[in-house]
């Protein structure tokens, strides 16, 4: 397998191992306690922040633009176009436009398409991501929500128009696991960068809803308790949430880790709305996942079927 490609900031430093999602930047969080959880994360080493267009109506990332105003060489940012509207590179062109006014910036690090569009010809939205990187408006260029055979199809298109794709942004988690079987594999082979996303399951894996007397997006948001409202995530996490009792350590933690210590090498998307849930998810930077616990973890949560049904010819 082939490495990675290793992404930078304007200042050429590396990337950290955990990137900050801000999701919920104007929405479970203030102004002033988005800025609080901003300055946290620089404290302790975050230099890579996700956007996107469609977050809470834009507050996301003129939040965002205004906190990193006077460190701008030293963050990477990554926003995303083209969830709503389709991939034409009309609406793709408006959409980022709105984006670079928002965040402050004439030119954003990392710039993914949100989701496939199959009625806009891969080849035109490809077209102006390449006219993007050539006029200096973006550095790097991104697939969001792609199956593995759409990343495949666009890598190898890409490449005839000028248009690598450097980075590729899945859901993953403990309870989320589907990306190990193709996704994850296909990243590592055409040498992509993979920043995965939703690595608490929305809050599942936090552990307070163990006791279903917990409250947050699966109880107030009807998408994401269709998502993780099935009974074997919900095992999942009770019996994450015991491991983490028995280690003393926050499931949290122990959830983000999980990730870390993958062999694909994934870099979590985080998010919180406190300083107080943020905590424990940074705490995952320095946790030390050791091989007993990495077993009891993945023995709670069943790996995915496989891509092929004809395992008796595999060696």
């Amino acid at each position: 397998m082939l490495k990675t490609s290793m992404l930078k900031t304007i200042s050429g430093h590396a990337l950290s191992k955990i990137c900050f999602g801000t999701m919920q930047f104007g929405d479970g969080s203030d102004h002033k306690v988005s800025q609080s959880v901003y300055l946290e994360c620089r404290a302790r080493g975050i230099n890579h922040f996700d956007t996107a267009h469609t977050y809470t109506k834009g507050l996301a990332e003129t939040w965002l633009g205004a906190f990193l105003r006077d460190e701008r060489d030293e963050i990477f940012v990554a926003s995303k176009v083209g969830y709503v509207g389709g991939a034409d590179p009309k609406n793709l062109s408006v959409q980022f436009d709105e984006s670079r006014s928002r965040l402050r910036q004439d030119v954003v690090d990392l710039l993914y398409l949100h989701r496939f569009d199959p009625h806009t010809p891969i080849e035109k939205t490809l077209a102006w991501f390449a006219e993007q990187k050539d006029e200096g408006r973006i550095r790097h260029i991104g697939l969001s929500n792609f199956a593995a055979w759409q990343i495949a199809k666009a890598h190898f298109i890409g490449q005839t128009l000028g248009a690598k794709i450097s980075a590729v942004q899945p859901m993953y988690s403990l309870i989320k696991r589907q990306a190990e079987v193709e996704i994850l594999p296909a990243c590592t082979d055409l040498g992509m960068q993979c920043f995965s996303y939703s690595p608490l399951g929305a809050g599942l894996l936090t552990g307070k809803y163990v006791d279903q007397k917990g409250e947050g997006r699966l109880t107030t948001n009807a998408r994401y308790a269709k998502r993780y409202g099935i009974e074997e995530m919900h095992k999942c996490a009770a019996a994450l949430a015991k491991i983490a009792k028995e280690k003393s350590v926050h499931p949290a933690t122990l959830a983000v880790s999980w990730i870390l210590a993958s062999a694909f090498a994934p870099s979590p998307i985080v998010s919180a709305r406190s300083l107080g849930q943020l905590s424990p998810v940074l705490a995952a930077i320095d946790f030390k996942m050791d091989e007993a616990t990495l077993g009891m973890i993945n023995a709670v949560s069943p790996m995915p079927a496989p891509a092929t049904d004809r395992l008796e010819e595999q060696s």
